[in-house]
């Protein structure tokens, strides 16, 4: 598994080859056939990986929660929702969610654990979201996980092995 620090340089040196990859898998793939390669891929990975050693995708994006989730964290913190949301959260304007107001996540902690544990809003439980349904109408999104994860680039390059691309 490739080195979480060396993700961007190493995906940036294949940005072309993925971008034909993906324009392959659009021409030539099974989308359901596609759905079930990302999802045992995704489990066999994710079995043996350790996220808390990495958390690029911590350090790169903003969390997003829905308001149950708002009030779910603040209820496990033991916070006050308003006191809760001003100290670690911004509205979003075009949807109805909120977003944490840094990155890396200001619930990130030193050690590679999120404060919220399992009361982490659904966005954060799902990244890389390499399991999720419907992989054949995100490949461009997959292209930019890959640059964050570890996980999600060994399986597109596993992808790629599977259907023969070179």
């Amino acid at each position: 598994m490739i080195a979480p620090r060396k993700l961007v340089f190493e995906a940036k040196k294949k940005e072309n080859e993925n971008l034909r990859f993906r324009t392959f898998l659009k021409c030539n793939a099974d989308e359901e056939e596609l759905d079930r390669q990302f999802s045992e891929l995704h489990a066999e990975l994710f079995e043996k990986y350790d996220c808390s050693r990495c958390r690029n995708c911590c350090k790169s994006y903003h969390a997003e929660f829905m308001s149950h989730e708002v009030q779910e964290a603040t209820d496990y913190l033991e916070m006050d929702e308003k006191d809760f949301i001003q100290t670690y959260l911004s509205k979003n304007q075009v949807e109805d969610k909120y977003e944490s107001q840094n990155a890396p996540c200001d619930f990130l902690q030193k050690n590679g654990n999120c404060i919220l544990g399992e009361c982490r809003p659904d966005s954060c439980k799902k990244y890389p979201y390499t399991n999720q349904p419907e992989r054949m109408n995100s490949l461009l999104g997959v292209l930019n996980i890959i640059t964050v994860c570890p996980v999600a680039y060994e399986i597109w390059e596993r992808l790629k092995v599977v259907y023969k691309f070179r």
